[in-house]
Order: C-alpha cells, then sequence, then structure tokens
C-alpha cells in the first residue's frame, strides 16, 4: 500500500505506532513549524544615547522618540555613555536615567533600574501594552 509503519510516542508503554505515509507525515511537521514561527512575537530593542550633560531640548527631543517607539510596542534601552573623565558624573547620569523613566512611566515601565557597565549606564523600558 506505499505506507509506512512511523513510531509516534516511543516513550508510552506500549510504544504508539501509525501506519501512514512517512514523507506526508514530515511535510505536515514541517508545516506545523513554519506556523509557529510565524505567530511567534518579535521583540525590537530600540536604543537612545544621552550624555552625561544631555539640554533640555535634547533630552525632550529623545522622549519623544522613545514615548513612540514604545506606541509601537518595542522596548526602549536608553543609556549614558560616559567619554573620557565624564565618568566623574556618574550621579548626573543616574538622574538623567531616572528622570527619563519617570517621564516614561504612562508610556511603559521600567524593566531594569540604572545600572553600570563600564562606560555605559543603561536603562531598559518595555511597553504597558504589547502592539495588537
Amino acid at each position: 500500500m506505499e505506507l509506512d509503519l512511523v513510531e509516534i510516542s516511543p516513550n508510552a508503554d506500549p510504544p504508539v505506532c501509525k501506519v501512514i505515509d512517512y514523507q506526508k507525515f514530515l511535510y505536515q511537521q514541517k508545516k506545523k513549524q513554519k506556523e509557529m514561527k510565524a505567530k511567534s512575537v518579535k521583540i525590537v530593542v530600540k536604543e537612545i544615547r544621552f550624555g552625561p550633560h544631555t539640554d533640555e531640548h535634547d533630552y525632550q527631543f529623545k522622549l519623544k522618540h522613545a514615548q513612540r517607539f514604545l506606541d509601537e510596542g518595542a522596548k526602549v534601552k536608553a543609556f549614558v555613555f560616559f567619554k573620557g573623565r565624564t565618568i566623574v558624573y556618574k550621579e548626573d547620569g543616574e538622574v538623567l536615567l531616572l528622570r527619563f523613566a519617570q517621564d516614561l512611566e504612562e508610556f511603559g515601565k521600567v524593566e531594569q533600574l540604572p545600572k553600570l557597565e563600564g562606560k555605559r549606564m543603561t536603562i531598559m523600558v518595555s511597553p504597558k501594552n504589547a502592539k495588537k
């Protein structure tokens, strides 16, 4: 009949087998995996870079971009980059990031508080409601 004996679950007692067309079985499995992959949500992370002495206008400009990113359903990773001797102003960078998180409170929630990693202090904000 041009059919194959395929073992479906080998761990069951007794093992379960089916008489089916093996090529068709493989095709259907691939099709299911492809559908699952297509339905999975892709997480986008947008980065916004600040300096420790970012001016008010620049801050507002970047804040609007972050709000738009969060509305689109992307995560926002904001960081303060300390160049050379500006590492002395760690407190200013932390205050800037905390203010940024507070201003974005209605658009997203803080996933990670300001954390210093080498010359960068980072914060992660994820959207409150994912894009549908």
